[in-house]
């Protein structure tokens, strides 16, 4: 097992490529994990909202300009 300060010493490259590598164990392997019931209710509400005519959609550029604004 890694200890933390070994991914530390990564480079940026090096942890997005052992990282990319864990989610593809986790998206091929056999025993999937279920999702949690939250994800499930969440999902109902905003599919509820959209049928109900109520649904607010961004647009990409709207999008990045949102998480930029939080990110400051």
């Amino acid at each position: 097992m890694l200890a933390e300060s070994e991914i530390q010493s990564m480079s940026t490259t090096e942890r997005l490529q052992a990282m990319e590598l864990l989610w593809r164990s986790f998206s091929t392997s056999e025993d999937k994990l279920p999702s949690p019931d939250w994800h499930g209710e969440v999902l109902s509400e905003r599919l509820a909202k959209v049928e109900a005519g109520e649904g607010k959609f961004l647009t990409i550029p709207e999008l990045k300009a949102r998480l930029a604004s939080k990110r400051s």
